[in-house]
């Protein structure tokens, strides 16, 4: 299996499909990750709020690929905006990864209430031209919060990290992301699960002889978004790999397109103000 890249405006390449490790407790990611490597898989996505970096860098550390080969992101805690305690916490997760550098580190949550992002921001640049990290980015960023990165800082976002799925297919975002170079990328790909059972989506996966799974990552693929479907089945991380053998036509693409209900399954940007993860 060969997995395409995509190049971020600082010209550094990102698998576009990707491991999550989201809510995958510590004593089974170091397994799941390396079934990951085996299944193909180049790209692992984690963050400091996880608690799984250790085991993540262990994964690493064990399977035997270059660190060239492996493509690690992580990101900030929303307790650390501050900051001297970005570049402390940036630290941390050097530490706990154990990978010498990480691929991509980003601001989790723009936690507007707090208003503190922009001093993050500084930070990661700082960590940027210190070499420690090949690129940086945000998550979570509505429109309002990557103007404001984009007017106080020197360097635009590497990524924008944002649920989306058919239920909600962020076209503002993604429209703003794509006229300021900023590539998309999708957490909860699969509407944790919501959108399986839509029949558009099982009609579509029935013609293409696919899984409903499949399907719908093949539709975030052809859009030229980066993915990253989390499963603690060794078999559904390999079926969810499987997805560049098959293409969409676009009467199913503007189908599962037509299935947008600007639906979340998680918290909404402007909200979230939690500082306990």
């Amino acid at each position: 299996m060969s997995i395409p890249s995509i190049l971020l405006n600082n010209g550094v390449a990102i698998p576009q499909l990707g491991f999550g490790t989201y809510k995958l407790q510590p004593a089974q990611t170091r397994d799941l990750v390396l079934r990951a490597f085996e299944a193909g898989y180049r790209h692992v996505d984690t963050a400091q709020m996880y608690r799984n970096e250790r085991e993540v860098g262990e994964a690493v550390a064990a399977s035997g690929l270059p660190r060239a080969e492996v493509f690690v992101t992580s990101k900030l805690n929303n307790a650390f905006h501050a900051h001297d305690d970005a570049l402390a916490a940036f630290d941390r997760s050097l530490e706990e990864l154990g990978t010498g550098y990480l691929d991509l580190f980003l601001v989790h949550w723009p936690m507007p209430a707090v208003g503190r992002y922009t001093e993050a921001w500084a930070a990661l640049e700082e960590i940027l031209a210190s070499g420690r990290a090949r690129a940086i980015g945000v998550s979570n960023f509505q429109p309002a919060h990557l103007e404001r990165v984009l007017e106080t800082g020197t360097v635009a976002p590497a990524v924008n990290q944002v649920e989306l799925h058919p239920y909600l297919r962020q076209d503002a975002v993604r429209a703003f992301d794509a006229a300021h170079g900023i590539v998309t990328e999708a957490w909860s790909p699969l509407g944790r699960g919501s959108v399986l059972g839509d029949p558009v989506i099982a009609e579509v996966a029935r013609r293409h002889g696919v899984t409903p799974a499949q399907a719908v990552l093949r539709w975030h693929v052809q859009r030229g978004d980066v993915v990253f479907p989390k499963s603690a089945t060794p078999a559904r991380i390999v079926e969810n790999a499987d997805v560049f053998g098959f293409e969409l036509p676009d009467a199913d693409m503007s189908a599962i397109d037509g299935l947008n209900r600007d639906e979340r399954t998680g918290s909404h940007p402007d909200t979230e103000n939690r500082t306990d993860r």
